[in-house]
């Protein structure tokens, strides 16, 4: 068995003049790891790709180690949670996870069976004999991870899972995910929504312009560079600022907690950090190494990108 859930080398999709990936490279381990991307960046274009829905231009791809073209075969071992609601009109939730299953290569009764389990397991036990038609969001993004998970698959495939739910609704749904990626389950979550990244994954792979930008654990990516600090000062924060930029110092308010992050010029050490603060009589409380938050990897990276290519990538 494959230790990589996805290998993919120099993949190229283009639709007419428009190139949804340009060259995309990476190698996805087992485990858990978030795909971050604006809109248009490739990632569905991606995960129709591993999954054998979209057979490359150029380049190769491989799933647990079959080649991503031969589809079925790679379906039979992935689960795949689509972002639009997919259900027929008028299915209950049983027949709808059920009929998933016996497509994904189950036998009747067999497929049944699976759809009465991962209907419980999903919190969907009592509302099994219901039309989907008749849900709420959340519940259907429910009725489509069971069905996901159906087959027992090795590898589950969420693309914006919690589109449309409400605070509580998206941290009972990322639990739930948490718990399946628990018992062995790889996940592949692809979404724009970084606090949901940082809630379940364990690695991250940042995609741009139809490329991955980049690929590293959530902890490696936070981390700060030598230059950044974290500072609390006594004092108006606006004269230290003032003497901080006066010595090429960038500096910002952390909006979850009113702290400063400050970045201090290569070469420099916190020497130029204490010197603003004396010449402007700040008290310092606390100046420490301070982390870089997801949020900041991601528009570093998206914004590098942007910058090195001024050509036009989109994704279907």
């Amino acid at each position: 068995m494959s230790d990589l859930v996805v290998e993919a080398t120099d993949v190229v999709i283009q639709f007419g003049t428009t190139m949804a990936l340009d060259g995309f490279s990476c190698r996805i381990p087992r485990g858990t790891t978030g795909i971050l991307g604006p809109n248009g960046a490739g990632k569905s274009t991606f995960l129709k790709a591993l999954l054998g829905l979209l057979p490359p231009t150029s380049g190769r791809i491989t799933t647990l180690g079959v080649d991503a073209t031969t589809g079925p075969i790679v379906r039979r071992r992935v689960g795949f949670m689509p972002e639009r609601d997919c259900h027929i009109p008028g299915l209950t939730a049983l027949d709808t996870v059920a009929m998933c299953g016996e497509l994904a290569g189950l036998p009747n009764d067999l497929a049944f069976r699976r759809a009465h389990e991962t209907l419980t397991y999903c919190g969907l036990g009592e509302v099994r004999y219901r039309a989907v038609d008749g849900f709420s969001t959340g519940l259907r993004q429910r009725v489509k991870l069971a069905a996901a998970l159906a087959h027992d698959p090795d590898v589950l495939v969420l693309d914006e899972p919690t589109n449309g739910l409400d605070p509580s609704g998206r941290s009972e749904f990322l639990s739930l995910v948490t718990r399946v990626a628990s018992e062995g389950v790889s996940v592949l979550l692809s979404t724009h929504l970084l606090p949901d990244v940082e809630a379940t994954c364990r690695d991250v792979l940042v995609v741009g312009q139809g490329r991955a930008l980049r690929h590293d654990s959530v902890i490696n990516l936070k981390k700060g560079a030598d230059s950044l600090r974290r500072v609390e000062i006594d004092g108006p924060p606006a004269p230290f600022l003032d003497a901080l930029a006066a010595h090429g110092v960038t500096a910002r308010v952390d909006a979850l907690n009113g702290l400063l992050i400050v970045t201090i010029p290569e070469g420099a050490t916190n020497a130029v950090i204490i010197s603003a603060a004396a010449l402007t009589r700040t008290g310092i409380r606390r100046l420490e190494a301070a982390d870089r938050s997801l949020e900041e990897v991601f528009l570093e990276a998206v914004g590098t990108a942007a910058q090195g290519n001024g050509g036009s990538h989109a994704s279907p």
